[in-house]
C-alpha cells in the first residue's frame, strides 16, 4: 500500500477531529498502526496487573475497561471501513461505548487477556486495510447518521489508540 492521503475534512464528522489532532499531517498512517501493536501492549505489560482495575475518578473506566473499548472500537471501525470500503452503501448504527463497556465485563479477565484480545482486532485491522485497493479508500458511507470515507476510518482508529494511550498516560499514571 503507498501512502495514504489524509483525510479532507468533509470526509468524517468534526466530532472525530480530536483523534486525528494525535497524529501528524505526514504520518504513516499504517506504520502508527503497527507501531501502536507494539508500544500499547508494551505499556500495558510495564503497568501489570496490579494497576488493570485502576480508575482515576469514580464513574471513570478502569485501565482494563480502557483497552476492553480499544478493542469494542476497533472492531466497530473496521468493519465500517470494510462496509464503506466495499461499496456497501448500507447506512450503519452508531454505537454507544458506555453501554458497551459494561456489557464487555472485562473485569472479570486479565489485563493480559484484553490485551491480546485488542492486538488480534489490530492485526485483522492490518490485514483488512492491506489487502484495500486505491480506489477503497475514498469511498464514503454512512455511519452514525453521517458521512465518513474508509480512509477517515482508518485514521480514527490510529488517532483513537493515541488518544487513549494519552489517557492512560496522563490520567491513569502508565508509563
Amino acid at each position: 500500500m503507498s501512502t495514504l492521503a489524509w483525510p479532507a475534512t468533509d470526509e468524517y464528522l468534526a466530532y472525530y477531529g480530536k483523534y486525528l489532532e494525535y497524529l501528524a499531517r505526514d504520518v504513516d498512517v499504517m506504520g502508527a498502526l503497527s507501531s501502536q501493536l507494539d508500544s500499547l501492549p508494551s505499556l500495558l505489560a510495564r503497568a501489570g496487573e496490579p494497576r488493570a482495575s485502576y480508575r482515576y475518578a469514580d464513574g471513570k473506566w478502569t485501565v482494563r475497561e480502557v483497552v476492553g473499548h480499544l478493542a469494542d472500537a476497533e472492531r466497530v471501525f473496521a468493519y465500517r471501513m470494510l462496509r464503506i470500503g466495499r461499496g456497501d452503501e448500507t447506512p450503519l448504527a452508531g454505537f454507544d461505548e458506555n453501554a458497551y463497556v459494561p456489557a464487555g465485563q472485562f473485569e472479570r479477565r486479565s489485563l493480559a487477556d484484553v490485551s491480546g484480545e485488542w492486538a488480534a482486532a489490530r492485526r485483522a485491522t492490518i490485514a483488512l486495510a492491506s489487502g484495500f485497493a486505491p480506489e477503497a479508500w475514498t469511498r464514503r458511507g454512512t455511519a452514525n447518521d453521517a458521512t465518513i470515507s474508509a480512509r477517515a476510518l482508518l485514521y480514527i482508529v490510529a488517532g483513537h489508540t493515541e488518544h487513549h494511550t494519552s489517557l492512560l498516560k496522563s490520567r491513569y499514571g502508565l508509563q
